[in-house]
């Protein structure tokens, strides 16, 4: 090998060498610099058990679900039952929490993700008050741009923690219960009037009506029948079964006045059970598809029958969380009430279908 051939082959060498560095350094700005924390947990060790009170501030409000004894309560609705499938299901959800893609960010990007002040600040502390876990929730994550993203339920969350505020993290969780609705978290459940044995209405604007029947398979009469008014069966077994299962939509924050809800003048549906027992519910202002509720549960369970012990305990602990009702002002959807907010007309047999 003569010296020109030797001067090419060091140029052909070099150039291959520095083409690998080259290609080295360009994979090397693709890969992530904490590409070893990839599917690992944002909060390691952390467990649902040590978790008592979930907190979410958004900047049009926030809610916090604090652990009472055996129950979740909602501090912003003064201590009411909150749905603990949901809120166990979000705090699982927030604690599996892993790292899917990890990325630096800029201050304009912060703000464009909603990781800064306009993001969801999410919360979960333990017994003793102290944070457990804290993170801010911004935009959804989509793999392909929807036409809607506000209505697309998203791939992912965009992530950021505390004192990382120059990186951003993709979670594969859109975390969609994020809300500060106290619709989204309260107990919906209502009041059970079983075994109704009568059940009247009486409206501010002069409209009443009763129906009632001697045993639990008796038909229904309507009170005070006048002349040849025929009550029409299907309807007052309508209004009894509804008036029985009553499921909420929300809880009236505290502090409003009678005036403002309807409740100073409200239509009073009252129904007595064959169990003993008196359930008092007036109905106020209709406030888009809910009305505003106040319900009263008084008597002392007397069942009868061969089951009448064991229907007794569950009717005393039922009625323990029932009384409960009447410390807040509901909100019960226009749906739920529609079978028996009726005028005592709308409740008769057509005069063609009297029998």
């Amino acid at each position: 090998m003569n010296a020109r051939w030797a001067a090419v082959l060091v140029v052909l060498l070099a150039a291959l060498g520095g083409g690998a560095l080259l290609v080295r350094q360009q994979a090397d700005t693709r890969t992530p610099a904490d590409a070893a924390g990839l599917g690992q947990p944002l909060f390691k060790g952390l467990q649902a058990a040590a978790v008592a009170a979930v907190s979410i501030r958004q900047p049009k409000g926030a809610i916090t679900i604090e652990r009472k004894g055996e129950r979740w309560a909602i501090a912003e609705r003064d201590g009411f039952p909150a749905d603990y499938d949901k809120l166990r299901d979000f705090a699982l959800k927030v604690i599996a929490l892993k790292v899917g893609q990890s990325e630096p960010i800029g201050e304009a990007d912060r703000a464009r993700l909603l990781l800064d002040a306009g993001g969801t600040a999410i919360e979960l502390r333990g017994a003793d008050g102290k944070p457990l876990a804290r993170l801010t929730a911004g935009k959804k994550y989509f793999k392909t741009e929807p036409e809607n993203p506000d209505r697309a339920a998203g791939d992912g969350r965009y992530i950021a923690l505390p004192g990382e505020e120059k990186r951003v993290i993709v979670v594969s969780d859109p975390l969609t219960q994020a809300s500060v609705k106290t619709s989204d978290w309260i107990s919906k459940a209502g009041f059970e009037a079983e075994k109704i044995k009568t059940l009247e209405l009486r409206a501010a604007d002069g409209n009443t009506w009763k129906i009632e029947r001697s045993g639990d398979n008796a038909d229904w009469k309507l009170a005070g029948a006048r002349g040849d008014e025929k009550l029409e069966v299907s309807k007052a077994n309508a209004a009894a079964y509804t008036f029985g299962r009553i499921e909420l939509a929300d809880v009236a924050p505290r502090g409003l006045k009678p005036e403002d809800t309807g409740l100073d003048k409200p239509t009073v549906v009252t129904a007595t059970t064959l169990d003993g027992l008196s359930y008092t519910l007036k109905v106020g202002r209709l406030e888009g598809e809910n009305y505003y509720a106040a319900v009263a549960v008084a008597g002392e369970p007397k069942p009868e029958g061969k089951d009448a012990e064991e229907r007794g305990k569950a009717l005393a602990a039922r009625m323990a969380r029932e009384k409960e009702l009447a410390q807040h002002v509901l909100l019960v959807p226009k749906s739920k009430l529609e079978d028996f907010l009726k005028k005592r007309a709308d409740l008769l047999a057509k005069k063609d279908e009297k029998k």
